[in-house]
């Protein structure tokens, strides 16, 4: 009987019996496959990133923008070979990349499905996770990813239990984030100025943790040089998206709090992109409709 190993959790699941951690059997489910304009522009471009969402996640945010989908499970089951020609059929839109979200749980599906239509796929393939990765399961991805796109959501082991429930987050999120950069190299861009390989690492800035975000970027700073990645500091938390008792993220980041990290990044040396604290709003949460599945 073979089980399921594929995130740190580790949860050693039949999912062709029962579902794992993470919500889902071993059969693929998506929600949504469409260009998605959401994303940084070197990612999104002008003609849309091609962003496929997976169900199921292997965290608990309790501030997940994509909650009916990483806990409440919507999607439609598919096949491989139905997620192959999705790929095809987003490239056929224009789209500037296949951009693979929250896919942790079925990484042999999205590997054998990939390879099928590496052929005839164009563009580069993306990976957009959570950071939450074994150095297993990337291995898995190498030769078969252009671009990784992870978070990189806490230093603090407190509250990536309390907000994730993953204390372990950053010991993970720390070996993770290394070999993706190991995989990539360093940021290329093509002739238009959209992002064709490397490794672009996001964080969003949390109420209340402008010190956990800062000892992230310096992090940052000591273990990578700054041509060696890019990093996107976010201003988007949204405190709508809040599902239990969290008194403190009931708030919208303050500007002080933003500013304060993104300055630290800049003296860090950090190369990347910022948001207009105007972003804060649910406009970057796509309708999971099963648009394109």
């Amino acid at each position: 009987m073979e089980v399921c190993m594929l995130c740190p959790r580790r949860c050693g699941v039949s999912r062709a019996d029962a579902r794992g951690f993470c919500g889902q059997s071993d059969t693929l489910r998506v929600a949504r496959a469409a260009p998605h304009f959401g994303e940084e522009p070197p990612v999104s471009g002008i003609r849309g990133s091609g962003a496929i969402f997976f169900s199921g996640c292997t965290l608990r945010c309790c501030f997940c923008q994509n909650g009916d989908i990483s806990e409440g499970g919507f999607g439609r089951d598919i096949t491989e070979e139905r997620l192959g020609d999705i790929f095809l059929e987003l490239a056929e839109q224009g789209v500037h990349n296949i951009n693979l979200v929250s896919g942790t749980q079925f990484v042999p599906q999205i590997v054998r499905a990939l390879a099928r239509v590496r052929h005839a796929l164009h563009i580069p393939a993306l990976w957009n996770s959570s950071g939450y990765e074994t150095p297993e399961t990337l291995h898995a991805l190498d030769g078969l990813v252009d671009i990784y796109l992870p978070d990189l959501k806490y230093h603090s082991a407190d509250l990536a239990r309390r907000y994730s429930a993953a204390g372990d987050y950053f010991d993970v999120a720390s070996r993770a984030i290394p070999e993706m950069v190991r995989q990539t190299g360093a940021p290329v861009f093509d002739e238009e100025g959209i992002l064709s390989r490397g490794t672009l690492v996001r964080h969003l800035v949390l109420p209340g943790a402008r010190h956990d975000s800062i000892a992230l970027v310096h992090w940052l700073a000591s273990r990578f040089a700054p041509d060696e990645l890019l990093v996107s500091i976010m201003a988007q938390y949204t405190p709508e998206f809040v599902r239990g008792e969290f008194p403190e993220l009931c708030r919208r980041v303050t500007t002080f709090e933003y500013q304060s990290v993104l300055r630290e990044a800049q003296r860090a040396g950090l190369r990347g992109f910022s948001q207009d604290t105007r972003a804060a709003t649910a406009a970057y949460t796509p309708i999971f409709d099963l648009t394109g599945v």
